[in-house]
């Protein structure tokens, strides 16, 4: 019977958690979401299921997480620093760890349950990504609550990095020179069973406490899953030549520049795959039974799905999603620094409902209605000096919801018919967002683009009013773009409707770092 207090699932908006919490709804169970990004999670399809409930916190924060504990008779951690480049990622997981264990003692939890990572150290050693992981199981079980960990490898479904990097890199090169561990065996396992598992560890006693390896049926080299990605894709025979002397650090790389994939994620990935990621036991096989999808049947729905642009979660999503103080003030004395803008409208005879289609499909496939090599050599431009560029797209090529990645761009605020607001993650000397509002006037739509950037110094300034000249053009180019998309005539040539040079703006000597 399932109890009436709530599961604590924190990481609710990443690839893993985000399916699990309407798996769990589905299920009958109360699920409360702790994160950072509240807007995010209140975005989610399933944040107003009537047994959902969401909190603000943060795993750093122990009283933060103490509340969002309270009254919870289970925690799921999906926490992982897989993205904290420049930070020290390991000493921020043992804090959040031993918070967990603290708040779960506090709460009275009967479990804690975690999702760690497969390997073990043999000829080489465990990677600073997979070390930290099993120190924070440990950190995890020295507390009073019962934890379960549960050791998974590659992780395969639509949306998953393991399986876009897999996705991209067969999918581009009919022969690749790969590095020797193309030959480690790697157990991996589908998304769909890693649910299960997570779900099942809720309704049995027998995990408490417990370690298991989870995987899939095959054990196999990488070299094989690319083949069978081929086979699957369609795809003519792939070439893969194992050489000695590409080192990790070349293929996160390497990775980086053909992939959606940033090098920070990449490059841990890949480190990992240094070692073998094989159960070493298959005890969860009986405590939780469940049938167990093949890779090439999990590689298969993965291809499927990304065709068919029915991705629920994706790699992207995990992050947290915190706006510029400055993007809500409109006055620049009140942030601190100068806020330099362009913004341009245009009228067009439709309505908001009749415009919005066209504004919520902008980016990915559909490009930028105007301007796409100029968009497209940006993107190559931040990729190359180690942003990340326009490959990742967007999940879905219709449907944005807040905290989506957007081409460099991520959704930090929506109101359909209204606005939607972007906030920039490509390479800047400073920091941008991009503002899209749709204002309804007699029978008719005013559409306008408003480019807002706050700069860093003085190659701020310089960055902003070099290319301002080419924001004034790809800004009128846009908004026709986006009229002919609709439709519909416009109601006069777009004009702008910023000052050209802000009153505000101070001289260069006196901007500062």
């Amino acid at each position: 019977m399932i109890s009436e207090k709530p599961v604590l699932v924190i990481g609710s908006t990443g690839y893993v958690g985000g399916r699990l919490v309407p798996l769990l709804l589905e299920s009958g169970y109360r699920v409360r979401a702790m994160g950072r990004s509240f807007s995010k999670m209140a975005a989610r399809s399933w944040a107003n299921h009537p047994n959902f409930e969401m909190i603000a916190g943060d795993v750093l924060d122990f009283e933060s997480l103490r509340t969002a504990a309270r009254g919870c008779r289970a925690a799921v951690y999906l926490v992982h620093s897989m993205t904290a480049a420049g930070l020290d990622f390991a000493r921020a997981d043992r804090t959040g760890a031993r918070h967990m264990a603290d708040a779960a003692a506090d709460a009275g939890m009967d479990r804690v349950i975690y999702l760690g990572g497969l390997a073990e150290a043999g000829h080489h050693r465990l990677s600073e990504h997979l070390a930290s992981r099993k120190e924070v199981a440990g950190i995890l079980k020295s507390g009073s609550v019962p934890v379960t960990d549960l050791r998974a490898g590659a992780i395969l479904g639509a949306g998953s990095a393991s399986f876009e990097i897999l996705r991209y890199v067969v999918e581009r090169f009919p022969v690749m020179l790969a590095p020797r561990w193309v030959e480690t065996l790697n157990q991996p396992i589908s998304i769909r069973n890693v649910l299960l598992y997570l779900k099942g560890c809720l309704e049995t006693e027998a995990v408490l406490g417990q370690t298991f390896d989870i995987g899939g049926p095959d054990v196999i080299s990488y070299r094989r899953l690319a083949e069978i990605y081929a086979e699957e894709a369609g795809l003519p025979r792939r070439h893969i030549i194992p050489v000695p002397f590409v080192s990790p650090a070349l293929s996160a790389f390497l990775i980086h520049r053909m992939t959606p994939v940033p090098a920070d994620l990449a490059r841990p990935l890949i480190e990992g795959l240094r070692n073998e990621s094989v159960c070493g036991d298959e005890r969860i096989r009986t405590v939780i039974p469940q049938r167990l999808y093949t890779c090439r049947e999990t590689i298969r729905t993965a291809v499927e799905s990304s065709r068919a642009d029915r991705v629920e979660t994706c790699w992207s999503d995990a992050g947290c999603l915190i706006p510029p103080e400055w993007a809500y003030c409109g006055d620049a004395q009140y942030t601190g620094g100068t806020i330099l803008e362009c913004g341009y409208r245009v009228g067009i005879h439709a309505g908001p409902g009749e415009v919005w289609p066209a504004v919520a499909k902008i980016g990915g496939d559909t490009g930028w209605y105007f301007g796409d090599l100029l968009w497209r050599l940006r993107g190559a431009v931040d990729r190359w000096i180690g942003g990340v560029g326009l490959r990742r797209g967007r999940r879905h090529p219709d449907c944005l919801q807040v905290g989506d990645a957007l081409d460099f761009w991520r959704v930090l605020e929506m109101v359909p018919e209204r606005r939607l607001l972007l906030t920039a993650e490509m390479k800047l000397p400073g920091e941008a967002v991009f503002d899209i509002r749709l204002h309804p006037r007699d029978g008719e739509t005013e559409i306008e683009f408003l480019s807002r950037f706050v700069p860093k110094g003085l190659g701020g300034l310089l960055y902003w009013y070099v290319l301002y000249p080419g924001h004034q053009w790809v800004f009128r180019g846009m908004l026709e773009g986006l009229a002919r998309a609709v439709g519909k005539p416009i109601v006069s040539t777009p004009r702008r409707f910023t000052p050209k040079i802000p009153d505000t703006c101070p001289p260069p000597w006196e901007i500062r770092d």
